[in-house]
């Protein structure tokens, strides 16, 4: 396993600064977040833009094993919906153009709509869901679906039907312990039960259940990362733990997206030494 940081908690932190600095911490691989309001946001991503970042991530040493698409899979309007698809769609391309050696980068992406949504919804998410990872099976790409406390995807038992619904090797799952953590499930037993389909991970920290928890920083509460890992590892996973930084933590008056960094790091360095993992 090797530890990766994810740009969600970096929005305005240009590549310029954001790839030589994890670089010098210590991470081996980066997502990079392309929705609106990034610095790395897909409209941005011009072609020349692409091979920079390309040559940037290499000369730096830094790996991509996946790229935040973030958006909701279940929207009824047919503009709003014909616009998610489009950006979720060209987020396949770019893994594409940003393969490397030969492997794209997973596409991560949350489905949206709300935990009561469920029974109403399901059809369409299995649906459209389908469609995209058809979309990705004829380039290469893995869809990495991310269960999310309070979203319509938000129980293993749900996880577990969507993955049952597509049935293809192209569908995974981009596997955020903290989701399950705030609604009391221990992690013994999420990962025992999602690891086996996992292509990518997100780790935070948190505190207390949802509906009245708090997502943080990774070390600014206690948690069993070293049993964590060891569990990831036991039940066949050996990719990226990637940590996240919530828009919960984002929207501190003096949040400092580098010094989050830098904390996550020595979080996670410590937990992986700890557990006798190279990293």
């Amino acid at each position: 396993m090797k530890i990766g940081y994810c740009t969600w908690g970096m929005p305005t932190v240009p590549p310029d600064t954001f790839i030589p600095f994890l670089a010098n911490l210590g991470y081996k691989g980066v997502e990079l977040t392309v929705i609106p309001g990034y610095t790395t946001e897909l409209s941005r991503l011009d072609r020349a833009e692409r091979r920079r970042i390309a040559q940037m991530l290499k000369d730096h040493g830094l790996e991509l094993p996946a790229i935040a698409a973030q958006t909701s899979m279940v929207e009824r309007d047919p503009e709003v919906a014909a616009a998610h698809w489009k950006r979720l769609t060209d987020a396949v391309d770019l893994a594409t153009e940003w393969a490397i050696d030969g492997t794209p980068p997973a596409v991560d992406t949350t489905v949206g709509g709300k935990s009561d949504d469920w029974d109403e919804l399901k059809g369409l998410l299995f649906e459209r869901m389908g469609e995209l990872v058809r979309y990705g099976e004829q380039r290469g790409v893995v869809i990495a679906a991310e269960p999310h406390v309070a979203d319509m995807l938000d129980s293993i038992d749900r996880v577990l039907e969507l993955l049952r619904a597509v049935d293809s090797p192209f569908l995974k799952l981009n596997f955020d312990i903290s989701h399950f953590n705030v609604q009391g499930v221990p992690y013994q037993e999420s990962v025992a039960a999602l690891a086996p389909h996992t292509v990518h991970t997100h780790v935070k920290s948190e505190r207390g259940l949802a509906p009245h928890h708090e997502f943080l920083i990774p070390g600014e509460a206690p948690f069993d990362w070293v049993g964590y890992l060891h569990a990831m590892r036991e039940h066949g996973y050996d990719g990226y733990i990637t940590a996240e930084v919530s828009i919960m933590v984002q929207r501190r008056p003096n949040y400092d997206p580098l010094a989050a960094a830098e904390l996550t790091y020595n979080t996670l360095a410590k937990a992986f030494d700890e557990a006798g993992i190279a990293r």
